[in-house]
């Protein structure tokens, strides 16, 4: 269903690229919006569970997109240099391809957790609590993942060598 990727001697393993996603603070989130456009929206996201959750308002374009067509890919730039002399960049990204769902309950709670904890580790443990206790204005959206791959430039895959 989902299409191998080209250049194979590029494919991170799957240790390195959940690490990508587990360092990340931010991707895009692709998905089809209002007529049928495509819609990408940046998001700060946290990998849990073996899903991407990120925290959205009731509602709003992007809670209407995924309800109306939960397909969505999601991706993340990992590293980026520009090597002027090579007329290229020397990259390393994820792409994950899904169904975004709202949560609801436990699933709800834990999301929210991890998305605290991710970027607000260093608060402390009251203050993350009551946050996680008093916020009843967000979703929680998971995105379960059916495929996903990491890639990165040659030149990173060769110096590994």
């Amino acid at each position: 269903m989902f299409r191998e990727m080209r250049r194979i001697k590029q494919l991170l393993s799957m240790e390195d690229t959940i690490a990508v996603l587990g360092r990340c603070t931010n991707g895009v989130m692709a998905c089809l919006g209002d007529e049928d456009y495509p819609y990408a929206v940046p998001l700060n996201y946290v990998y849990y569970n073996d899903k991407i959750y990120f925290h959205s308002a009731k509602n709003g374009h992007k809670i209407d997109a995924v309800i109306k067509h939960p397909k969505v890919s999601f991706t993340v730039i990992d590293k980026d240099t520009i090597v002027s002399e090579g007329y290229t960049s020397y990259f390393r990204s994820v792409i994950a391809f899904g169904k975004a769902r709202i949560t609801e309950g436990d699933e709800w709670q834990q999301g929210f957790k991890a998305l605290v904890e991710k970027y607000s580790g260093d608060m402390p443990e009251d203050a993350k609590h009551e946050k996680i206790t008093e916020c009843t204005r967000s979703h929680i959206v998971a995105i379960d993942i059916e495929y996903i791959t990491g890639k990165e430039a040659i030149e990173l895959v060769n110096a590994k060598k």
